[in-house]
């Protein structure tokens, strides 16, 4: 019989419970404030938070793919335009690709870090190429140094995807100050989280930044004048007086992360996964931890059944979605996407608990070894 669950795979109350005083605290700053849309609190947090990823402005949006979407639509990237992106990614990336009217172009990821292969882009580009939109997966960076090179060389916009790579770097840099601009998400359950949806748009182009602010709201200038078609996007007050709060121990809750990874690298070294691998340049905010194996979905049964959730990301990439299908053959993603589950990861998970995932993965394996026919992948 299963055990109730008892490690989850994420915990995002786990946040407001280390910093409930200061989150209420917040809250309640915002119901007698009288702003409740937009005002101090949003204005303070784009700020804070632009200075955190060393970005000149920050724009809030409503959440994560509209940050993509008016991002690209601000660099006037629409319809007739191609972007080139992986399909292994949560669908908003390709999503927000779709809704700002351009096709998204699905590259293969490599096999190491199932980031996008930098040695497909040169098959990728086409005359309707406008832009690549790079996501740093799991927390992982992309090489930036290689891809904006290319970028530069071919005239084509860069943006990242930073929806889970806040806190990661590359060559001590934060990544999102790399392209144009840089996509966030605060979604729960993010390295920054909200307790609800939100979202942002950062970069140093001052002119972006105020067309994506007339953007989120109907094109609107000071006058409320709507000079362009524009979208109701904005990022809600109560959430960024709680992004706020957690800003600040963000850093804290990033190493936290990187100990956790460490841990299941260490103690994990014997056993017949295949672990993540870091980049000798690359700083990992370890928003997943994810291992492979070619015995995913028992394994997936069998810590569900010792009261462990693990998680999947992704079971099915993007251009296997009837919304995206276009025939790419992108072999490395398909076999990825059979092979991926996700350990839980979160600044809230206990040592013990992460003992009890480590000895759950031990006695799988080593029933596997007493039994090697029950377990054919």
């Amino acid at each position: 019989m299963s055990r109730a669950l008892t490690v989850g795979f994420a915990d995002p109350g786990a946040r407001y419970r280390a910093h409930r005083v200061e989150v209420d605290a917040a809250i309640q700053r915002v119901l007698d404030s009288g702003y409740y849309i937009g005002g101090p609190e949003v204005e303070g947090f784009e700020a804070e938070f632009a200075a955190w990823s060393g970005r000149a402005h920050g724009v809030g949006v409503g959440n994560g793919t509209d940050a993509l979407r008016l991002a690209l639509t601000a660099c006037d990237i629409g319809p007739g335009d191609e972007v080139i992106t992986v399909a292994h990614t949560a669908v908003a990336t390709v999503a927000a690709i779709s809704m700002a009217g351009a096709t998204p172009r699905f590259v293969d990821v490599e096999p190491t870090h199932l980031l996008l292969d930098l040695d497909a882009l040169d098959g990728a580009l086409t005359e309707k190429t406008r832009a690549v939109v790079a996501v740093h997966l799991y927390g992982h960076p992309i090489d930036l140094d290689r891809l904006l090179a290319w970028c530069r060389a071919h005239e084509v916009t860069l943006i990242e995807d930073c929806a889970q790579a806040h806190g990661a770097t590359w060559r001590g840099r934060p990544v999102g100050g790399w392209g144009r601009a840089a996509c966030y998400s605060f979604y729960p359950t993010k390295n920054l989280g909200a307790l609800g949806d939100g979202g942002l748009v950062a970069t140093d182009d001052a002119a972006l930044a105020a067309r994506i602010r007339r953007l989120r709201t109907y094109g609107w200038d000071a006058d409320r004048v709507s000079h362009e078609l524009g979208v109701n996007s904005r990022l809600d007050p109560l959430q960024a007086a709680i992004l706020r709060v957690g800003l600040k121990h963000l850093d804290g809750e990033i190493a936290c992360r990187r100990a956790l990874a460490a841990r299941y690298a260490r103690e994990l070294r014997d056993v017949p996964l295949k672990l993540p691998v870091v980049a000798p340049k690359a700083g990992h905010a370890w928003h997943l931890y994810v291992v492979r194996t070619a015995h995913r979905g028992a394994l997936a049964g069998h810590l569900r059944a010792a009261g462990v959730g693990p998680g999947v990301h992704y079971p099915l990439p993007a251009h296997r979605h009837p919304a995206w299908r276009d025939g790419s053959a992108l072999p490395v993603t398909e076999r990825a996407c059979a092979e991926v589950l996700s350990l839980p990861m979160h600044p809230g998970l206990g040592i013990a608990e992460q003992d009890r995932v480590i000895e759950a993965i031990g006695d799988f394996f080593q029933d596997i070894e007493r039994h090697p026919e029950d377990h054919d992948p």
